[in-house]
């Protein structure tokens, strides 16, 4: 201690003495500094403004700050009673077009395309008709997707009767083969959708149940959506089941089309559930709240894939255990033509369908699938899509049909 303190009274000790005051003077000052609050917003501030109480999940508004206790109470979140903007917001329901209005907006639709009637009158209203002419019908007809047995029976009505009637008149060659393509498309196949509820054992009464069926891509999931409007329109309560559990997006697609009309939607909370329990639980709920109509969709099976098939058989069965299955109806893409054909038959092997659904029939140049797949399944077709309009679905009818393609 002693030489500390000689050694501090020498010239040297003096300078060294003041550099250490004068360096823990800058650490003090320093320190002082850093505890004293800052004006700015940088890091140092440690003066924010108070917390403000979260908003509620999935509203996104600001539902107050958490207020003192109040009189009698503990403190709590204070909300706005009457704010509009913290209320959520109902989708609108829309009110589907009346089956007559769409039956005729579609009529007119179907009119404007008669590009096949138009080449087989202007080859029939030649008068004597030779070989070549014969030919040239034929295949106007097989063009149009009629199938060659129809087009064959179709062709030898023809030929006898304008050979009996001698006619050489546009208007009666129309007439004949108004006649002919009406007697082929078989106006007198019921075509109404049976919906008529049945009744458990218990007398409880059960919903009707329609199983929709369909390769990827016909618009099978739309074809669900538009026919529950014309539902709706009808006034029937209905809930969908959304048992395309392979599809991702196939449950939310389905979910919007209902969500438009106020229609509820049976679904999985999980992707890739069983299709069968997906049914099962739709067609469950649809007796528990009394609706009149369960309408299921299944995912697009290639009617290659035997195990699938299998699977929508099993569905089928598994719907069938809670209430009858009313109608099976199978969703063909109208555009697809004779190709078709091999997937209503496989269907058809699956499932015992008992309608026809042609979807994009906005011409008629494809229209004689009607005519080839009802001769091949034995069924009716029930509806045709002519657009993709919400309400572009109508119930088929012969007569409209014929007329537009002979081009009345």
């Amino acid at each position: 201690m002693d030489a500390l303190m000689s050694f501090l009274q020498t010239p040297v000790g003096i300078v060294v003495a003041i550099v250490v005051a004068v360096a823990l003077v800058a650490v003090v000052v320093w320190a002082l500094k850093r505890r004293t609050p800052s004006s700015g917003q940088g890091p140092a501030d440690r003066t924010a403004a108070p917390v403000e109480a979260p908003p509620e999940a999935g509203g996104g508004q600001d539902y107050g700050t958490r207020s003192g206790p109040r009189e009698g109470g503990p403190a709590e979140d204070v909300a706005p009673a009457d704010d509009a903007s913290t209320l959520e917001v109902e989708p609108e329901v829309e009110v589907p077009e009346s089956v007559p209005s769409r039956m005729q907006r579609l009529r007119a639709r179907l009119s404007q395309s008669g590009a096949v009637g138009h080449a087989l009158l202007s080859v029939l209203s030649r008068g004597d008709l030779q070989a070549a002419d014969w030919e040239e019908i034929e295949d106007t007809l097989l063009v149009s997707d009629l199938g060659l047995g129809p087009t064959e029976e179709l062709m030898e009505r023809l030929r006898t009767r304008t050979k009996v009637e001698g006619t050489r008149e546009p208007a009666q060659v129309r007439a004949i083969l108004t006649e002919e393509l009406l007697a082929l498309v078989d106006p007198d196949m019921d075509r109404s959708l049976h919906l008529d509820r049945p009744t458990a054992e218990d007398g409880t009464p059960l919903p009707a149940t329609v199983l929709m069926v369909g390769v990827n891509g016909t618009g099978k999931t739309t074809t669900v959506g538009k026919l529950a409007r014309i539902l709706v329109a009808q006034d029937k309560t209905v809930l969908l089941g959304a048992a395309d559990t392979f599809r991702a997006a196939a449950a939310d697609q389905l979910a919007t089309w209902g969500d438009r009309v106020g229609v509820d939607v049976v679904r999985s909370d999980r992707e890739g559930a069983d299709p069968a329990s997906v049914a099962f639980d739709a067609v469950r709920e649809g007796i528990d709240r009394d609706v009149d109509v369960v309408l299921v969709d299944t995912a697009g099976r290639l009617q290659t894939k035997s195990t699938l098939m299998d699977e929508l058989g099993k569905v089928k069965r598994v719907m069938e255990r809670q209430a009858p299955v009313n109608e099976v109806l199978l969703i063909l893409d109208a555009t697809t033509g004779q190709n078709g054909m091999s997937q209503a038959r496989v269907f058809a092997e699956a499932v015992d369908v008992t309608g026809i659904v042609l979807t994009k029939l906005d011409g008629s140049a494809k229209g004689g699938i009607v005519i080839s797949v009802q001769r091949e399944l034995g069924v009716p077709v029930k509806f045709v899509g002519l657009g993709e309009g919400a309400d572009d679905l109508a119930p088929f009818e012969p007569e409209s049909f014929v007329a537009a393609i002979v081009g009345d």
